[in-house]
């Protein structure tokens, strides 16, 4: 038997396996022919031009363990802060939301052009005074642990987890 130790990350997870753009390619399309190239089109011209869906971005899954009681108040934060702030920063919010299997679960997705775009992004963002003087304390009070994970993502997972986790 297999013990999860983090069912938030599991949901993720299994997101990640289901996602995707749900439609078949039609037989003999474009789909079809960049699928028998391995992902690469071709132009009238016959030279290859590379399908922006291959292209592949960091992903950041953050899956917080909060303190009891305080889901809503963290999620209200979230929301009308953390988000904002996060956006006029330019970091590209995929998903965020409580998780449905108890009550003190919550997650963040974020994706970066790569490893060191989200190090750097990062780095910028919580050493913000906006960050420090803004939502840090109240955010940080309602948190007891949490969990990240970074995986290497093609642009049609991370277009199919946007879709699947629209707020």
């Amino acid at each position: 038997m297999v013990r999860v130790g983090n069912p938030v990350i599991v949901f993720v997870l299994v997101a990640l396996c289901a996602c995707g753009s749900g439609e078949e390619p039609a037989e003999g399309g474009a789909d079809a022919s960049a699928q028998a190239s391995g992902g690469i089109e071709r132009n009238p011209a016959g030279a290859a031009e590379p399908d922006p869906t291959d292209a592949r971005s960091t992903v950041e899954f953050r899956s917080y363990n909060l303190r009891a009681g305080t889901r809503a108040e963290f999620h209200r934060l979230v929301v009308e802060q953390a988000i904002p702030m996060l956006e006029r920063w330019n970091v590209d919010v995929v998903g965020y939301g409580p998780s449905p299997h108890d009550t003190t679960s919550y997650f963040l997705i974020r994706a970066f052009a790569s490893a060191e775009e989200r190090q750097r992004s990062e780095d910028a963002f919580y050493d913000s005074v906006e960050w420090r003087d803004g939502p840090r304390e109240a955010i940080l009070a309602r948190i007891d642990s949490y969990t990240t994970i970074v995986l290497e993502l093609d642009g049609r997972t991370i277009e199919g987890l946007r879709m699947s986790l629209a707020q």
